[in-house]
């Protein structure tokens, strides 16, 4: 097996993802600063839809608060809180109400037992030790292919839970951009004009999600083909 060889490819790989995933972020940071400048028609915060999605939905036990950082917007099921950049959590335009939107829908999901976010939050534990360990398992696993494939083994085994991981959050983020987009329009938050907008920021938002998922079954395959090229080396 030419470990040399092997390695030049992997780097390869991660290069042209990495390209990628620079190319959809720097889509989305360009669709959600021209979004940004676009009010919504009534003059809710990011705060206020989540608020009101929040108990349009029924849900009275989900707290809403601000979080330091840009595009740090997320849904903590631990602890039931929607927590939102201070930029979304202040803001009244159409793409904060998109994002709000959008962490409002994990809420929902977990208030309505969403088989795909039950199945991910069941999964945080195992991924977060593999994802501590694995890189080290691998890298060394890699050099000693030859005399010892069992640890390489064990380092694919624990990648594949990442990359398992990845594609399961998949339908947890597309399904949540659907029950925003769904509400925005429904209840008024939105309008025929700016709708398309929303969907527009969610959509490019989704994609790095994809690039992510692509990127991790991309690197497992190659991992999967040095392992079987050092065994019959």
């Amino acid at each position: 097996m030419n470990i040399q060889h092997a390695n030049m490819n992997i780097w390869l790989i991660f290069i042209a993802f990495m390209v990628l995933s620079w190319i959809v972020s720097s889509v989305l940071k360009s669709k959600f600063a021209r979004y940004s400048k676009i009010p919504v028609d009534n003059g809710m915060s990011g705060r206020d839809i989540a608020e009101k999605m929040l108990r349009d939905n029924g849900i009275y036990d989900v707290k809403v608060q601000s979080v330091q950082g840009q595009l740090t917007d997320h849904y903590n099921p631990e602890n039931k809180t929607i927590n939102l950049s201070e930029q979304v959590y202040n803001s009244r335009s159409i793409a904060s109400a998109a994002v709000a939107a959008h962490e409002t829908g994990h809420a929902v999901q977990h208030a309505t037992a969403y088989a795909w976010i039950g199945l991910r939050s069941k999964l945080v534990p195992p991924v977060s030790f593999a994802s501590k360990w694995v890189q080290w398992i691998l890298l060394i696993g890699v050099i000693v292919v030859n005399t010892f494939p069992a640890l390489l083994l064990a380092g694919i085994v624990l990648f594949a839970l990442t990359t398992l991981f990845s594609f399961i959050t998949l339908p947890v983020e597309i399904n949540a951009s659907q029950r925003a987009l769904a509400w925005l329009s429904n209840s008024g938050i939105t309008s025929s004009m700016t709708q398309d907008k929303a969907q527009d920021a969610l959509k490019w938002a989704a994609y790095t999600y994809v690039i992510a998922a692509l990127g991790s079954l991309a690197t497992l395959l190659y991992y999967i083909m040095i392992f079987t090229g050092g065994r019959r080396n």
